[in-house]
């Protein structure tokens, strides 16, 4: 077998045989004991290899990371030879690794050092486990869903063998499957091309880098089980991206007193394209959360009434962990600092109030709702905006796809925090143009919707965008630790903000900017800090019981 090409087999004997080559200029290292690779790596020679490395790929749960030489290297070969030399004598990194490729020389395929061997069914349990012994595999599992089936290590430092020994096995009269464990990148919930605000993607032939990193935050959670309420003018839910199993719970129209959620006029598109934003499935475009349920629920009523109070008791009657709310007062005209809407004050009725007080306290048990509110869309401080205000909520500014302030806007104290948003040019306040059309997100099916031509939009925008990219954020860190409360999700999104626009963000000494909260939204580092404090918690329980433990004599 050449150094430079291994194969395996699935389907057993008679199974088609596949070739792997070997990457000339990456390596895979595995940390021990979960260790952060930065402190993993202690010696000079190991940290000045990490230099001339850049992350291609990293498999957090497995303790991971794949590097690639710089193309900036003269000679990467060597670089990665020498890289993988020095990363080797490093004690708290597990394993340093040459990484293969499929043909086309871009997938990667990284191995371990575990087999999954079966043996044939009339193969006595005795007779399977000496052939393991034989051979130095350790047996690590053995799978209840086939008989005499393993799941075995071979010796550390095997490294490329383990395929010839994979393939050796496969050859004796009493193994009927046989191969190398294989880690391929798993197929996460799409996230369409166009879909700058949520991964670093180019946009008509631009670079686009002003997402809240949520591509990054799938690999660790997905908004699964987590139920996203969202309370708008209908929903589109027979859209290929709502129609899923699962996918759709507890519909309500509270206007008209039904569980038809579906838009009833020409213009009720709003509902459709927030809730793509939060939830869709990824079939073409991903929601924040794309494995979060959206419970639709269709409000027609004006601002105030008392159907909009019962909006918010039926969300949290029916299981909602999540309330996102894209609407408000009217706003004033953006473009005109005269506007005298500007400054009209819209109170928060004590009936709507209460019933969100009621999501807050009762709502996931106890735990409360996390409920986000559209900032506006007017250029002006939302103080004015009772419901934005409302200190419970999280109050969502839109930015855009420069990492500045959308220039419609609204802002003050009681933002939250920003999230990306379409935008205008505009002379007149020095504000360019923006880089994109606006956010892409589901339409309504057919003509109807805000694109004739197609089932999605890609120029939804305004804080009703932002506010349940917000929603879906929380999905995610809700997901991530089912046992947060309101308060500490809303308080995770404060301390993951990225600070962006330090020069014109006017941010105080608490950190907080009038525009953008504290700060964009990061969805990577939400979920990260969300899974961090599951530990803490476990490791606060472990010594509170070793404190009241008593030793008797």
């Amino acid at each position: 077998m050449s150094v430079n090409m291994v194969t395996y087999t699935f389907g057993g004997k008679n199974g088609p045989r596949h070739v792997l080559h070997e990457s000339s200029d990456m390596v895979v290292v595995r940390t021990r004991n979960s260790r952060n690779l930065k402190s993993a790596v202690i010696s000079v020679k190991g940290k000045k290899a990490l230099k001339e490395m850049e992350v291609v790929m990293e498999f957090p749960e497995a303790d991971i990371t794949v590097f690639k030489t710089r193309d900036s290297v003269k000679n990467r070969v060597v670089s990665r030879n020498k890289a993988r030399s020095a990363l080797k004598m490093e004690p708290e990194l597990r394993f340093v690794g040459k990484v293969l490729v499929e043909a086309d020389g871009k997938t990667l395929v990284l191995y371990t050092e575990n087999i999954f061997i079966k043996f044939h069914d009339n193969i006595n349990t005795d007779v399977c486990e000496k052939i393991l012994a034989q051979n130095e595999l350790k047996i690590k599992q053995k799978p209840d869903y086939a008989k005499n089936a393993f799941f075995v290590s071979a010796p550390e430092n095997t490294g490329l063998r383990i395929f010839e020994i994979a393939e050796s096995l496969l050859g004796m009269k009493e193994v009927e499957l046989c191969h190398p464990e294989l880690i391929r990148k798993r197929g996460y919930k799409n996230i369409h091309p166009k879909q700058w605000h949520l991964k670093t993607t180019t946009v008509n032939d631009v670079k686009v880098n002003a997402g809240v990193k949520a591509d990054l935050a799938h690999k660790l959670a997905l908004g699964n089980n987590i139920i996203i309420a969202l309370i708008d003018d209908g929903f589109e839910i027979d859209h290929p991206e709502f129609n899923q199993p699962g996918k759709v719970a507890h519909a309500r129209d509270i206007s008209l007193n039904n569980n038809d959620p579906r838009p009833k006029t020409s213009y009720n598109n709003h509902g459709t394209a927030c809730a793509g934003v939060a939830v869709a499935a990824g079939i073409i475009a991903s929601g924040v959360a794309p494995g979060a349920i959206l419970m639709p629920v269709r409000l027609s009523s004006n601002l105030g009434s008392i159907s909009e109070a019962n909006a918010f008791m039926w969300a949290a009657d029916h299981g909602a962990d999540i309330i996102s709310c894209s609407w408000g007062p009217e706003d004033g005209d953006w473009s005109d600092p005269e506007d005298p809407v500007h400054t009209t004050l819209t109170d928060l009725p004590d009936s709507t109030r209460l019933a969100m007080d009621y999501a807050i306290s009762n709502g996931r048990n106890g735990k409360g709702c996390v409920i986000t509110f559209a900032a506006g869309n007017g250029n002006e401080d939302c103080r004015f905006d009772g419901y934005a205000s409302y200190e419970k909520v999280i109050a969502v500014a839109a930015c855009n796809d420069r990492g500045r302030r959308s220039v419609y806007s609204d802002y003050g104290n009681s933002v939250w925090c920003s999230f990306p948003s379409s935008d205008f040019g505009y002379p007149p306040f020095n504000h360019p143009d923006p880089l994109t059309s606006g956010i892409y997100t589901t339409d309504r099916l057919g003509k109807a919707g805000y694109n004739e031509k197609g089932d999605y939009t890609d120029e939804f925008g305004g804080t009703s965008s932002s506010c349940p990219g917000v929603a879906g954020t929380a999905a995610l860190i809700l997901s991530a630790n089912t046992n947060l409360t309101w308060l500490q999700v809303r308080q995770i999104i404060k301390e993951t903000c990225d600070r962006i626009d330090p020069a014109g963000g006017k941010y105080n000494s608490k950190g907080h900017s009038i525009f953008y909260g504290y700060g964009r939204v990061n969805a990577e580092k939400a979920v990260k800090r969300a899974l961090e404090q599951i530990t803490k918690r476990h490791t606060r329980k472990t010594n509170q019981l070793f404190n009241q433990s008593t030793i008797q004599p």
